[in-house]
């Protein structure tokens, strides 16, 4: 190398900033391409089903069955986190995933509004909870009066619930209701944001874990069998595929069960794929022990009648008619035996 040469040629750590930045991002977008190249092409070869959901208890079979179905032949299901319901629901109308874990009044409302869409599983029963800031003397609704609780939507089973509550104590109004993605909960309870919040757990357990807040009340308390979330398609699936929307309800329901039989290596794959600590999980899953219900996955058209029935009660729908939305009938003949370990959760 020649002088000339010597004197244009600098390392990285003197080139220019511009330079730096170009570099950067240069790197950064074959990165993506790459990797973009790399999640398509995986599994080209397979049958793909894509599936919508929040990390919360109600959804553990999404990643449970991402987990499972990577290293087996047959059908791969992918597992896409959302940070929103909405979002997730979007997505399910714009044809962008397959089957979203979604919560319940949600579906609801996406079939008013037009989508032929079924619920076909119902996740687990009996993981929210309200929790109160632990320097509150927050033992009755009416120590509530004038204090802000955060639920995740308006079109939440916890919104339902807690203004069916404040109703019966002829409470309306008198609380401050608001609408916050789950996983900002806890902070805002730390933060003095908020005084309360109810929400489908793990987040619940974030501060009750941390000593910052105490249980008001277990969702199963006020409404018996309470679950915030369930699983939808779009009713074209089961007419075009319906042995795939089988072998999709029963794997899922092999997996809640398995999960139920294996909670330690249940709560380590939910801890991966939640980003939450392995400690905040298991914590949920044994406070107290056996609360979380993983039998009763099967949708029942009363369950969602009661949900429709709420919803046109406090104005947020116009009907609570819900013909057709329940299609139960993958969920209730499911096979859940003969569960061994983590591979055998897939149907043969």
């Amino acid at each position: 190398m020649d002088s000339n040469q010597r004197d244009n040629f600098r390392p990285i750590s003197q080139m220019p900033m511009v330079w730096k930045l170009s570099a950067a991002i240069t790197a950064w977008l074959i990165f993506i391409t790459f990797m973009h190249e790399y999640v398509n092409n995986e599994d080209s070869d397979r049958k793909v089903i894509t599936m919508g959901y929040m990390p919360v208890f109600s959804n553990l079979a999404a990643p449970i069955l991402d987990k499972v179905s990577k290293e087996t032949k047959g059908i791969r299901f992918k597992a896409l986190k959302f940070a929103s319901f909405a979002e997730m629901g979007e997505s399910l109308r714009n044809n962008q995933i397959d089957a979203a874990f979604i919560i319940a009044p949600l579906s609801v409302v996406l079939r008013q509004q037009g989508e032929d869409v079924k619920i076909i599983l119902v996740g687990n029963r009996n993981e929210s909870t309200l929790v109160v800031r632990k320097d509150l003397n927050g033992n009755t609704w009416n120590d509530l009066i004038g204090k802000t609780v955060a639920v995740p939507m308006r079109f939440s089973g916890h919104n339902l619930s807690i203004m069916e509550q404040l109703e019966k104590a002829n409470l309306t109004g008198q609380v401050n209701v608001v609408e916050m993605n789950p996983p900002d909960m806890a902070a805002a309870l730390s933060s003095g944001a908020l005084d309360a919040y109810y929400v489908g757990e793990p987040f619940a357990a974030k501060t009750l874990m941390s000593g910052e807040s105490k249980k008001f009340k277990y969702a199963e308390e006020v409404w018996p069998g309470f679950f915030s979330n369930l699983t939808i398609i779009k009713n074209r699936m089961i007419k075009d595929e319906p042995e795939v929307v089988k072998y999709m309800v029963t794997a899922a329901a092999r997996a809640l069960q398995w999960a139920k039989q294996n909670p330690e290596e249940a709560g380590r794959i939910a801890s991966k794929y939640w980003g939450q600590p392995y400690d905040l999980v298991m914590y949920t899953l044994n406070t107290p022990k056996n609360r979380i219900d993983f039998d009763n996955y099967a949708p029942r058209d009363a369950d969602i009648q009661k949900i429709a029935d709420l919803m046109q009660h406090f104005g947020l729908s116009t009907t609570n008619d819900i013909t057709g939305l329940v299609e139960s009938s993958f969920a209730r003949d499911a096979d859940t035996t003969h569960i061994t370990g983590l591979e055998s959760i897939l149907p043969p």
